[in-house]
């Protein structure tokens, strides 16, 4: 099975559970394909059976903005693809979380799980948590 883990990371924290999402796909078996935002190739990343994509909140709680530039190149063709998203925040309540996960079911993308989100720097149970959610997500 073929995972793209792509993500945004303004202070590590996620790009740390990018990691360990990373590691758990590979663990579980899949082909994974990881990346930042910036870089991500559209076509490599549609190719997948699982997208997994993950932003911290920004400002206003809004998606980072190699993430939003990435996911507005993708969003159209999500239709019936398996799409996971995850991400870290420091204040609010995770709205940037539920408005990006709005957007993928409007375009018709099918769940890979809840998404996933961390207060500020992931602990040890966090990145279980990430493993665990990342080996649920591509099954």
């Amino acid at each position: 099975m073929k995972v793209a883990v792509i993500y945004a990371s303004t202070t590590g924290n996620t790009e740390a559970m990018a990691n360990a999402i990373c590691e758990s796909a590979k663990a579980s078996g899949g082909d994974v394909l990881f990346s930042t935002a910036d870089s991500a190739v559209q076509a490599d990343v549609l190719a997948c059976d699982v997208i997994l994509l993950g932003s911290p909140a920004m400002g206003d709680e809004v998606l980072e903005d190699s993430m939003e530039e990435f996911f507005t190149g993708i969003e159209s063709s999500l239709n019936g693809k398996k799409v996971g998203i995850f991400g870290s925040y420091d204040w609010g309540d995770g709205q940037w979380l539920r408005d990006w996960n709005d957007r993928l079911s409007s375009v018709g993308a099918v769940s890979a799980g809840e998404p996933l989100m961390v207060h500020l720097t992931p602990e040890d149970s966090d990145i279980e948590n990430c493993k665990n959610w990342a080996s649920a997500a591509i099954k």
